[in-house]
């Protein structure tokens, strides 16, 4: 008789591992969706109008003459 034998299964490694590291994955994936959703609402708006003021000033050395 052979002592050699021909299939070992090797001992079932735990699914915690992997299941975590799939978690924090899913967990990431979902915090940058926020971050990202969150920094496109807050930019900012584009303006509905433009108000612009200026002063008119009579130019110096000119006078304003009236018609009689």
């Amino acid at each position: 008789m052979s002592d050699a034998r021909p299939y070992e299964r090797r001992p079932r490694r735990s699914r915690w591992p992997r299941l975590l590291v799939t978690a924090g994955i899913i967990l990431l994936v979902f915090v940058l969706g926020l971050a990202i959703g969150k920094a496109l609402n807050d930019g900012p708006s584009p303006p509905s109008s433009v108000t612009y003021v200026r002063t008119l000033e009579t130019l110096t050395g000119q006078t304003s003459t009236s018609a009689p």
